[in-house]
């Protein structure tokens, strides 16, 4: 494939965005090389400005669920974008989406529209410290919550990738009120709460990992957690921007069977526009503001575009919640097929999976883990990047990122991605 055009648009971006992107994750910097440069998407395929059609496996990180370009979806921004688009001011379809979203997820009686998933966390751990008055938190490394102070400390994902994952600006003060536990190590987690006996408000967490692969919490895991915090009087907080009405329509805790106190949510909930939100019981959430002393606000937070976006995305998936049988069913076929492909080549590999989330490691140990995910072999990660690329087939450009299927992929799409994986695995050895 020919990239010429998106090399050009690069470095002309390069001349007035900071490292030509408005996300770090995207300049390649993991994998070498120039970035693609998008002109139009559809379904589950992508078109670069270069005249190449891509089978897509990261729907904009998740949020496109039933594909690029939904019709419906499109339909609602289009319509709510000829009546204005930005008002400041409370509208109708806020309450829509609010009551359409408190139905589907199990435990929650409010929810707040923000505009990001960074936004949503911050929000969240900010209302768990008025809740509790309590000023600690508790996150694990590997995972990304946004890139607010508080979460900076071994976030994964595009911190991870480009390679500052303490990032500079964030004070040592803001540091020493985050604590820091392993995924799947509930002890770790014991131990901090007894070094720091009645001083933490909340633990964080993605319930199923995102930013350092995919990593499947293990048996008991956030079980014990919900124990732990309930024992302990500390705020259980489940990062969902990624697992949110993606692994069905209650979410991780849905799936996993288990009460959060706060939930965040992203992606999905805006149908592909900018948007986050969190949400609780009346009882914490009833100390934001207005009603109550923690203060949260924003201009655009429940803007109408994307509010009309979601509402018709969640609408759609509650009226048809077998897409999520079919995501997870696609999913589980990609991956019997590469682990057949790799296995039979003879390619040290992990590939984990939960719903319509996967990734590949190039490790020979199980990846459970942050340390477990950074041993994988990245020289062979950005060969089979590069390679699936040459085929057709555009993956996260990292080995610390999920795969996010959307359910516009066919099977023919899918034997078409497992074939490009065998036309390179002699590349992979």
């Amino acid at each position: 494939m020919v990239y010429q055009r998106s090399s050009a648009l690069f470095a002309e971006a390069r001349k007035y965005i900071p490292g030509g992107v408005n996300s770090p994750v995207r300049a390649f910097k993991a994998v070498g090389g120039d970035p693609i440069f998008v002109k139009s998407a559809k379904g589950a395929y992508l078109y670069d400005e270069d005249g190449n059609k891509l089978i897509d496996y990261i729907a904009s990180w998740g949020p496109l669920i039933l594909g690029h370009a939904y019709e419906p979806v499109i339909e609602a921004v289009i319509e709510k974008a000829k009546k204005g688009t930005s008002f400041g001011m409370p509208t109708e379809v806020e309450t829509e989406l609010a009551k359409l979203a408190v139905n589907m997820v199990p435990n929650i009686d409010k929810i707040r529209f923000v505009n990001s998933g960074t936004e949503a966390c911050m929000s969240a751990v900010r209302l768990a410290r008025g809740y509790t008055g309590k000023d600690k938190i508790i996150k694990f490394a590997g995972c990304y919550h946004g890139h607010s102070d508080s979460f900076l400390i071994q976030a994964g994902s595009g911190a991870v990738t480009f390679g500052s994952p303490n990032s500079p600006g964030v004070t040592q003060g803001t540091a020493k009120d985050t604590l820091l536990a392993n995924y799947n190590d509930l002890e770790s987690v014991k131990e901090l709460t007894k070094a720091n006996k009645g001083a933490i408000a909340a633990v964080i967490i993605e319930p199923i990992a995102g930013n350092m692969g995919c990593i499947i919490p293990s048996d008991g895991f956030i079980k014990g957690l919900r124990e732990l915090c309930t024992q302990e009087g500390i705020l259980l907080i489940f990062d969902e921007v990624m697992t949110g009405f993606r692994l069905g329509k209650g979410g991780a805790q849905e799936a996993l069977g288990i009460d959060a106190d706060i939930v965040t949510f992203g992606k999905v909930i805006g149908g592909g526009l900018p948007v986050g939100a969190f949400a609780a019981k009346d009882v914490i959430m009833d100390h934001l503001a207005p009603d109550g002393p923690v203060y949260q606000a924003g201009t655009l937070s429940g803007n109408p575009l994307a509010m009309s976006a979601g509402l018709a995305m969640l609408t759609e998936l509650e009226a048809n919640p077998k897409v999520f049988k079919s995501l997870a069913d696609k999913t589980a076929y990609l991956h019997k097929g590469m682990e057949e492909v790799l296995v039979k080549n003879g390619v040290p590999h992990q590939i984990n999976r939960y719903g319509s989330m996967m990734s590949v490691h190039f490790t020979d140990e199980p990846v459970v883990d942050f340390a477990s995910s950074a041993k994988g072999n990245n020289d062979t990660f950005k060969k089979y990047f590069h390679g699936m690329l040459r085929g057709g087939v555009y993956l996260p450009p990292s080995a610390f990122e999920s795969y996010f299927l959307n359910d516009a992929l066919t099977y023919g799409d899918l034997d078409f991605t497992i074939k490009a994986l065998d036309n390179i695995v002699d590349e992979l050895k």
